[in-house]
């Protein structure tokens, strides 16, 4: 197998908007993941955050740590200060066996803002370009040294939302800036996630599989409602759920050996964290072999 399927914990408990998912406990969490079929598991708020404590518990189900979000402010503090507030996550991910930090910049983001409605994200100048390229870039060497790759997380209500912004911090940033392919935000977005996952296949590391219902994305966009509150209505669901052409992606990337990650992101009030866990796997697993990953 050159893939590895891995599952993030947001449909059973939200990070974004804890009520969603709150009573949920992470041992509910893991056991259903892992009885999903899945190998891995990324981090969720639920997780401890020292690799001596989570190191057991993921033990006990099976689990792999996939990798971790982490929140940059890379517009407001160089590269060394970066580095320096992202230690303590880095040697977790280190001490774990992880090989990517997911990166997104969020020091302006709105995305876990719900009175905020999307029309209202950020967008950097022009001029802004070439000083944050820089310093993801100088991060992104950084985390190298460490061990890590630098995955940047695309995303909705943040200033790289637009097949145009990611194109541009791919190809102002170095070489050790990958990039992290999510279907369901490059969707969103109004991108094609085929034609950026053909455009950047050497770069992209890591693949959060993510579909959408066109009809939720498509009011949630006419009302110029808040990111959350489209998560909240179902704009999110598991691969093969939704109008994202997994098989096209996942063919456009021939090559990719890491993990392909379920990151559906709903209210579990109404979509079941199991029931969409199980039924994510076994699409995934169908689209990836259908695309010779399998």
């Amino acid at each position: 197998m050159k893939i590895r399927l891995g599952i993030n914990p947001i449909g059973w408990s939200n990070d974004d908007l804890p009520d969603l998912g709150g009573d949920t406990a992470l041992e509910t969490c893991l056991a259903e993941a892992r009885l999903a079929g899945y190998d891995g598991i990324e981090l969720g708020n639920k997780f401890p955050r020292d690799a001596a404590t989570l190191r057991p518990i993921l033990a006990a189900h099976g689990l792999a740590l996939i990798s971790g979000w982490y929140s940059a402010s890379l517009l407001t503090r160089d590269a060394d200060a970066e580095f320096a507030a992202a230690l303590a996550h880095i040697d977790m991910l280190r001490a774990m066996g992880c090989d990517v930090l997911i990166l997104a910049e969020t020091s302006n983001a709105i995305h876990g803002n719900r009175a905020t409605p999307l029309s209202r994200r950020p967008v950097l100048a022009d001029s802004d370009w070439p000083r944050f390229a820089g310093r993801i870039t100088e991060f992104a060497d950084r985390l190298a040294t460490a061990g890590l790759r630098a995955a940047y997380h695309h995303h909705m209500g943040t200033v790289v939302q637009t097949e145009a912004e990611i194109d541009r911090m791919m190809n102002l940033t170095g070489p050790s800036l990958h990039l992290l392919l999510d279907t369901g935000h490059a969707t969103f977005a109004g991108a094609d996630p085929v034609a950026l996952a053909r455009r950047h296949a050497t770069r992209i590391v890591h693949v959060h599989c993510k579909d959408i219902r066109p009809d939720v994305m498509a009011d949630g966009l006419a009302t110029d409602s808040s990111f959350l509150d489209s998560v909240i209505a179902g704009a999110f669901t598991v691969p093969g759920d939704g109008a994202v052409d997994f098989p096209a992606v996942l063919a456009a990337l021939p090559r990719y050996a890491g993990w392909l990650v379920v990151e559906a992101e709903q209210d579990p009030a109404k979509a079941h964290p199991f029931t969409y866990a199980s039924l994510g796997h076994a699409n995934l697993f169908r689209f990836a072999r259908q695309a010779g990953l399998v």
